[in-house]
C-alpha cells in the first residue's frame, strides 16, 4: 500500500506561519524552520507585552498623579489615601488624565479630598 501524506494540510500549516513571518529580516521570513522559531518567539513576546502594557500604563498614571498632587503639597501616597477615604470613585486612569489635561478639575478633586 502506498504511503499517504497530507500535503495540503502541511502546506497550509506552513503557509500560515510564513504569513505571520512576513516583514521579518533575512531567512526568518522565508525558511520554514527559522520562521517557525521566530514566529513562536514573537508570539511569546506579544503575550508578555500585553501584560507589561497594563503595568506600564499604571506606572505612568501613578507618575502623573504624583506630579499633580505635589503641586498642592501632597505626595502620591497621601493623596491616594485621602481619595480612598473620601466618597470619590475615581480610578488612577481618570485622575492621571485630570492632572495632565485638566488642572483646574484636578484642583477641585484635591480640594474635595482635603475637606
Amino acid at each position: 500500500m502506498p504511503r499517504s501524506v497530507n500535503h495540503v494540510a502541511a502546506r497550509a500549516r506552513r503557509k500560515k506561519v510564513l504569513e505571520l513571518a512576513k516583514g521579518y529580516y533575512g531567512r526568518r521570513k522565508n525558511v520554514w524552520t527559522v520562521a517557525k522559531n521566530a514566529v513562536e518567539k514573537g508570539l511569546v513576546y506579544a503575550y508578555e507585552g500585553r501584560k507589561q502594557k497594563k503595568r506600564n500604563f499604571r506606572s505612568l498614571w501613578i507618575t502623573r498623579i504624583n506630579a499633580g498632587a505635589r503641586q498642592y503639597g501632597m505626595s502620591y501616597s497621601q493623596f491616594m489615601g485621602k481619595v480612598n477615604k473620601s466618597e470619590l470613585e475615581l480610578n488612577r486612569k481618570v485622575l492621571a488624565d485630570l492632572a495632565m489635561n485638566h488642572p483646574e478639575a484636578f484642583k477641585a478633586v484635591v480640594d474635595a479630598v482635603n475637606k
